[in-house]
């Protein structure tokens, strides 16, 4: 638990457990239904693993969180009291998008953003054979330019170097502005029309790739002209 307030308004009642750092980005990850240590931590690369296991033993003895053992399959399940906190990640999320100015290039990151887009995959719609999108960021570094998502048997992973699968379908753009179509900021009609986005394969696939993801909810939130702290053009 953080520093107590010493009020007893329930809003800082309730601060006492969720101002800490990384702990309502822990919580985001468990609402999207990440139950695993190893999952939690390629949500939250840059939080340490000692302190990640500091705020999962926090978070269960508040009775947010369960800790359910089968052998050596640990997970970590909300409870009630946790998956109550739903709505407020989601308003936050829309808030955030709503108000707050563009990204720097420093909330850039393909492993993240090609992690979420892997765990929002609607399955019904891919392929049924093995469907490998290979993908180029023409604004990263050499090392962190190339990726793949593997799209298999209703699961998906995604790969930093050449899974040896045959490639269904090749996308070249900028991480920023596969990054903004995540985040409903443009379209997929408005990311290819930049001059270094192309994508290569059949044409029924290149049509249908867009379908195969699920956007956040905070992608359909609309706009509004002015963010605290910046200007949105």
């Amino acid at each position: 638990m953080g520093a107590p307030y010493y009020q007893f308004c329930p809003v800082a009642k309730a601060m006492e457990l969720l101002d800490e750092r990384w702990t309502m980005l822990l919580l985001r990850e468990l609402l999207l239904g990440t139950e695993h240590f190893n999952d939690l931590r390629r949500g939250l690369p840059r939080m340490s693993p000692t302190l990640l296991s500091h705020r999962l033993d926090q978070l269960q003895r508040a009775g947010l969180i369960e800790r359910i053992a089968q052998g050596a399959d640990v997970r970590y399940v909300l409870t009630p009291a946790g998956a109550e906190l739903r709505p407020v990640v989601e308003q936050l999320s829309a808030w955030g998008v709503r108000w707050i100015g563009e990204l720097g290039d420093a909330g850039l990151d393909p492993k993240l953003l090609l992690w979420d887009m892997h765990r929002n995959i609607d399955h019904e719609t891919v392929p049924d054979a093995r469907t490998v999108i290979a993908l180029h960021f023409t604004d990263a570094s050499p090392a962190r330019r190339r990726w793949w998502l593997v799209i298999h048997d209703g699961d998906a992973d995604v790969c930093d170097a050449d899974p040896g699968y045959e490639v269904a379908i090749e996308v070249r753009c900028s991480l920023r502005s596969l990054t903004r179509f995540w985040r409903g900021d443009i379209e997929w009609t408005t990311l290819l029309l930049a001059e270094d986005a192309t994508t290569t394969g059949p044409s029924h696939l290149r049509r249908a790739l867009p379908s195969w993801f699920i956007r956040p909810g905070y992608a359909g939130v609309p706009r509004v002209g002015v963010v605290v702290g910046a200007s949105r053009l």
